[in-house]
């Protein structure tokens, strides 16, 4: 029984901190022990404190790290240790908090009304400088924001992002106090998950870590690299379709990979700024047609000022302006620099937002679709103007 309680005061002692310092305290107890510590946890927050531990411990958990299958508020829920009716008076609960077991881990009041419901909140500056005799009801902030057990977790970020609160409550259908989660480890996540989005992009999976095998992290990446290939093949049968016009003007082919360089970093610029507004949840307040428009004239610019500096190169390359077709493929590098970064622009708004449509991650591997479509559209671009311009 003894050992039991001890393990209950540990759990009590972990939920009070954040995962690296529980990690920290963790670290001195046996596997045994740290498995019936994160056996009481929510399994988001047994994750996260995984994570920190010591890679000899880690090998000795039972447990993969991941999330949970069901991403919801309830996984990372906490009880709520200050529920109190809105007829309490301000005296009772100052009472009720110095008499609590872990005081310290509070920080709002949750008022609730005569059918139990969430009515209100009140911060502890808020209770002690109210008069002894009043009542909760008239010193609480009424209708406050709350959670829903169900709620989606990438939902809960959003919502803590434009709210900043340090604790949130979680209520059910009835809108019942429930729990409470903490600000700081829906942040945690937020990080997480958009530290996890460069390397999305490219096939690496979110749960990989320094720590992972050889094995696991190459069954990870080897599918999505099986996937670029394939891609890759695509650009590769575009580019072959002009074979006689490089082979005609063989100076085309040393500027293939200066269009495929610029309008791809174009397209992840644009890629970058759409995966960021989905993840903070701007894309639902900004409209798509928008962000359309904005990144076309965005790649219209910049292919327009970098096709410049590539134009004279081109022209320079050829022989300069004294050569007959020096100009000519100046001109066919300018216009397809400045029609390639548009495409990709666009291509970088619309492939999160179709892996999104189809109910795939946006990140994932977005950043190899997005190499495919910039390829095509520049190269084929290049090559077919001149085919028509010069040739």
């Amino acid at each position: 029984m003894s050992g039991q309680v001890e393990i209950t005061d540990l759990v009590r002692a972990v939920r009070g901190r954040v995962p690296l310092d529980a990690a920290k305290l963790l670290s001195r107890e046996t596997p045994e022990r740290i498995e019936a510590v994160f056996a009481e946890l929510p399994q988001v927050l047994a994750d996260h404190i995984r994570m920190y531990l010591p890679a000899e411990l880690q090998s000795q958990i039972k447990g993969a790290l991941g999330e949970t299958e069901e991403a919801t508020v309830s996984a990372m829920m906490e009880p709520a240790l200050a529920v109190l009716p809105e007829t309490m008076t301000v005296r009772e609960a100052i009472d009720f908090l110095r008499n609590h077991e872990t005081p310290r881990l509070i920080t709002y009041l949750y008022v609730t009304d005569s059918e139990e419901k969430l009515a209100g909140l009140i911060v502890i500056r808020d209770l002690i400088l109210a008069k002894p005799e009043e009542t909760l009801a008239s010193v609480m902030l009424p209708e406050p924001f709350a959670l829903t057990e169900d709620m989606d977790l990438a939902e809960a970020d959003k919502a803590a992002i434009h709210r900043h609160y340090p604790v949130y409550p979680v209520v059910d259908a009835d809108m019942h106090v429930i729990g409470v989660v903490r600000g700081w480890r829906l942040f945690e996540r937020q990080a997480i998950e958009i530290s996890a989005q460069s390397g999305q992009m490219v096939g690496v999976d979110k749960e990989e870590r320094l720590y992972t095998g050889i094995w696991p992290a190459f069954k990870m990446r080897h599918g999505w690299l099986q996937v670029n290939l394939l891609t890759a093949f695509a650009a590769g049968a575009v580019v072959s379709m002009f074979e006689g016009t490089i082979a005609q003007i063989v100076t085309l082919a040393a500027f293939l990979p200066i269009l495929a360089g610029q309008s791809g970093n174009t397209g992840c610029q644009a890629l970058a700024i759409t995966l960021r507004g989905i993840t903070l949840g701007d894309l639902n307040h900004y409209p798509v047609r928008s962000l359309i428009r904005k990144e076309l004239i965005l790649g219209a610019l910049n292919g327009f000022l970098t096709g410049l500096v590539a134009g004279l190169a081109m022209i320079w390359s050829s022989g300069g302006f004294s050569s007959a077709e020096g100009p000519m493929l100046g001109l066919v590098i300018l216009l397809a620099m400045t029609g390639a970064c548009m495409a990709s622009g666009l291509f970088g708004v619309l492939v999160p937002l179709a892996l999104r449509r189809f109910g795939a991650d946006p990140c994932t591997a977005s950043s190899i679709f997005l190499t495919t479509g910039t390829d095509i559209a520049g190269m084929g671009l290049m090559l077919a103007l001149a085919t028509l311009m010069v040739l």
